[in-house]
């Protein structure tokens, strides 16, 4: 990504969003919540990271089963307080709205970094957006691999309480923080495969309490994408 386009994309970026499945084990009578439609028993973690690889946000122990708009929407307007302040986003993949606060990619246009691997360029915004987004974005799915490298009681399911498996995962996800900070090389970098990836909040007019789209996020975004567009085409 050259620096203009990351100046475009990153301005009032606050950093990436995805949700990823982690096995856990849970009592029998709950297993068709925990259930995912690869009929694994996991708990939906939803990690929030900045490009510097460290988590910002982490909420885990809900079901396999849950969709990932539905944690997200869990986490903005209840007791969790994920608070977006207005103006600002993360961008997310397109399994979510594109809505304020959330940046997501176009749908119908190519995204995943690996549809550009055959040289194919550009030929829309919409196209040159999803290039840039997907490779800014690809920072969460590292951040998320780390971990389970680091720690294998996330790679499997232990026999500890759901509620004390949450405790673990967020404390893993602390440790990586900590990692992050004082070592100059992870070494876990180099096991990492690309391929392995995937109370009531009080009104607050300064921070984003909705996971809806607008007209007017939906605008932005492709007064975005063409004016990336353009700059790139004028270089």
């Amino acid at each position: 990504m050259d620096e203009v386009d990351e100046v475009r994309l990153y301005f009032n970026c606050l950093g990436t969003l995805d949700g990823t499945h982690i096995r856990v084990n849970v009592p029998n009578a709950d297993r068709p919540r925990y259930r995912t439609r690869k009929s694994e028993i996991t708990t939906n973690v939803l990690g929030l990271c900045s490009q510097d690889m460290q988590f910002i946000y982490v909420l885990s122990g809900w079901e396999g089963s849950a969709h990932d708009a539905r944690v997200l929407r869990d986490a903005v307007t209840k007791s969790n307080v994920l608070k977006v302040p207005s103006g600002f986003y993360y961008l997310v993949d397109s399994g979510y709205a594109n809505c304020p606060g959330f940046l997501a990619p176009f749908r119908g246009q190519r995204y995943h970094l690996s549809s550009w691997a055959d040289g194919h360029r550009p030929e829309t915004p919409e196209e040159f957006f999803n290039m840039k987004h997907a490779s800014a974005r690809n920072v969460i799915e590292r951040t998320f691999g780390l971990p389970k490298i680091h720690w294998k009681i996330l790679a499997s399911p232990s026999f500890y309480s759901i509620a004390t498996q949450r405790r673990i995962i967020n404390a893993c996800c602390l440790l990586h923080n900590f990692i992050r900070w004082e070592m100059i090389e992870d070494p876990a970098e180099d096991e990492f495969e690309p391929t392995s990836l995937e109370e009531s909040v009080e009104d607050d007019n300064e921070h984003i309490v909705a996971v809806q789209p607008t007209n007017e996020w939906t605008q932005f975004r492709q007064e975005l994408a063409v004016n990336m567009f353009n700059m790139s085409q004028s270089q």
